[in-house]
């Protein structure tokens, strides 16, 4: 029996400091392949499977962390991607990429575009549609799923780190709560973007310093009309990320002719759930990686 989705996304075991998803019966889990290198360092990634045999190639829905660039792992996609692969539509990949005590910008995203690389190289091994790929991520990682749709073709941005040849490009991008224009973050507040702070490792430097790499790590930087659709989930109260940052990134968009919904969490803040959340993230995913003729409304949620 395929559980609800609102249901396996809290089926989580804690065992003393760590948290453990209990994946639905009918899901199987490979771990920490290894999807290229840079430098020494080994870039792993998770992939879900439905067990049932697949009948023609699925659609993948990639989760990509968060934790300021500077913490979290992808153990976190087993929560996310586990509903949506028992219902047995989609494959489900959790990425690992490098933190900032390993490198600054721009590996991080070289990293994040090098796993959309290897899902293509490995199509035909795990049974995935290398043309319907979505990418959904929170916080720091809402920020790098951004950047995949905006930057396709970035040459820069591209790296090197694994299965060349292949397209970086994503079908669609879900942000939840993500960081859109590092110049804007902080242009009222010059002292929050310093070396030591989140962004500052990020950029290698104090944001004031460095306002070639801040716009470079930008998404609304590379915006364009043919940038993925996008659906931007942000919470009203959030005092880590403002909600400027999702506005700004939906007008962005707009304006350039891109498909873009904006929805708010009334009262949430750096950090939002609940069914309705979840019902919105599965209509805009099966809209653009199933074809299904859903409407993704943009009416507020209000928060828990």
């Amino acid at each position: 029996m395929i559980r609800p989705l609102s249901l396996l996304l809290a089926l989580v075991v804690v065992s003393g400091t760590s948290a453990q998803m209990r994946l639905p019966d009918n899901v199987q889990k490979e771990a920490d392949i290894v999807y290229g290198k840079a430098g020494d360092v080994s870039l792993k990634l998770d992939v879900y499977l439905p067990k049932a045999e697949a009948k023609k190639p699925r659609p993948v829905v990639v989760w990509i962390h968060g934790g300021g660039w500077q913490a979290g792992n992808k153990s976190s996609g087993a929560a996310r991607l586990a509903g949506l692969v028992a219902t047995g539509d989609y494959a489900g990949v959790s990425v690992g990429y490098r933190l900032t005590d390993k490198t600054a910008w721009p590996g991080q995203i070289h990293d994040c575009k090098a796993a959309i690389r290897w899902i293509r190289a490995n199509a035909k091994k795990y049974h995935f549609d290398p043309d319907r790929i979505g990418v959904w991520g929170a916080s720091a990682g809402g920020h790098l799923v951004s950047m995949l749709g905006t930057s396709a073709g970035v040459k820069e941005l591209e790296g090197d780190n694994g299965s060349p040849g292949q397209s970086s490009a994503v079908r669609c991008v879900v942000d939840f709560c993500g960081p859109s224009d590092f110049l804007s973050f902080f242009k009222n507040n010059p002292n929050g973007g310093n070396a030591k702070s989140a962004v500052g490792k990020l950029l290698g430097g104090d944001v004031k310093d460095k306002p070639d790499v801040a716009k470079s790590a930008s998404p609304v930087t590379h915006v364009m009309k043919d940038a993925a659709p996008f659906l931007i989930m942000h919470g009203t109260a959030d005092k880590t990320v403002p909600l400027a940052q999702a506005e700004e990134l939906h007008e962005a968009l707009k304006k350039a002719g891109a498909d873009s919904t904006l929805v708010k969490i009334e009262g949430g803040g750096h950090g939002f759930g609940g069914p309705e959340v979840t019902k919105r993230v599965r209509d805009f995913l099966d809209k653009h990686l199933l074809d299904k003729d859903v409407k993704v409304s943009p009416d507020p949620i209000k928060g828990k």
